[in-house]
């Protein structure tokens, strides 16, 4: 069987054999985000294809800090990352592929809001992923509904694009300004040094408005009234929302950042505890990324071995190492066409 290699001679419709290339989700100004298939799974993923040759230093910068904090972060409400693959002039992103749209066209959907069961049910996942990402010092700086994409097979929410994120030293500031004006900080706006946790938590006050009444909190005509808006922490909560979520939004669209709500108060907050289980945060790091047991891992091992894709030792190595690369891609989408 041919070698998966880094450098091979990369074609417009399949990468090096490993990947066929379809249709085109979205764009931007140095990537593509496009459908692929799993050559061997036959399982269809999602390839952010970037062009390093269009990058400049501080995109450069925000692209290794993107591939580093999703490496890190492995949640089950995080679009996971499979495979990275590195060539002279592209890097190919091999992430998971949501089947249910991005969770802004579905509050659109809904003009009034969510009903607030089900918009406590996506936000109670939103906010695990957020703590689990915080417990491991990495802020995301860049959360909003478009952002969070769902898997009708799984029925979750999953964050995703880690382009602003970053990791950060508890107690000390960033001050970097990133993410978009409708969902960012008062202290960001400013350009002042800011700490981390609290502007992701001003960020979740705003997909909680949105999840509930339908619209954004601080949407305006044009960016300067939005700003003006948002800098007087200025929002009306509509009268359908129960008075225990509009005190959950209260607690975090606060203009000062040492005044909000911790990710701990958020998850122990009575409307999010509401339902039939309770809110539980993840432990770091995870103990098991996937359910499988001893026998069904070593099921793997052997399918992987009689069908030639790699031996058992690369495999395990591969995984050990989280190496990122197609041995272990294949395996974890084998294991995930196991689980089904």
């Amino acid at each position: 069987m041919a070698k998966h290699g880094w450098k091979s001679s990369f074609g417009d419709s399949q990468i090096a054999g490993m990947y066929d290339l379809g249709e085109t989700l979205g764009r931007g100004h140095f990537a593509v985000v496009k459908v692929a298939r799993h050559v061997i799974t036959g399982e269809r993923v999602a390839v952010k294809v970037i062009d390093k040759t269009k990058l400049d230093e501080v995109s450069r910068e925000h692209l290794l800090k993107e591939v580093r904090c999703m490496k890190l972060v492995q949640h089950p409400n995080v679009v996971r990352l499979y495979q990275v693959i590195d060539t002279n002039t592209k890097l190919y992103l091999i992430l998971e592929l949501g089947d249910g749209g991005d969770m802004y066209d579905y509050i659109m959907n809904h003009d009034k809001g969510l009903p607030e069961e089900k918009a406590r049910y996506f936000f109670r996942q939103i906010v695990l992923a957020i703590d689990y990402c915080h417990k491991l010092h990495v802020v995301h700086r860049d959360l909003k509904p478009e952002n969070v994409i769902f898997f009708k097979n799984q029925d979750m929410a999953k964050l995703t694009d880690f382009g602003f994120s970053n990791n950060f030293i508890p107690n000390e500031k960033l001050d970097t300004a990133c993410g978009s004006l409708a969902y960012s900080a008062p202290e960001v706006l400013l350009g002042d040094a800011y700490e981390a946790p609290a502007v992701d938590v001003w960020s979740l006050g705003v997909i909680l408005y949105m999840l509930v009444c339908g619209q954004a909190p601080f949407s305006e005509a044009n960016d300067s009234e939005t700003l003006t808006k948002i800098m007087d922490c200025r929002y009306d909560v509509p009268d359908h929302v129960s008075p225990l979520c509009k005190n959950l939004i209260s607690r975090m669209l606060i203009r000062e950042p040492h005044n909000r709500a911790s990710l701990g108060e958020i998850m122990s907050h009575p409307w999010l505890q509401q339902g039939p289980t309770p809110l539980v945060p993840s432990d770091v790091p995870l103990v098991a990324e996937l359910p499988l047991t001893t026998d069904e891992h070593l099921l793997l091992l052997d399918k992987m071995e009689d069908g030639n894709i790699a031996d058992r030792d690369k495999v395990i190595r591969s995984l050990e190492e989280n190496s990122y690369d197609f041995t272990a891609a294949t395996y974890f989408l084998l294991a995930e066409q196991h689980l089904r």
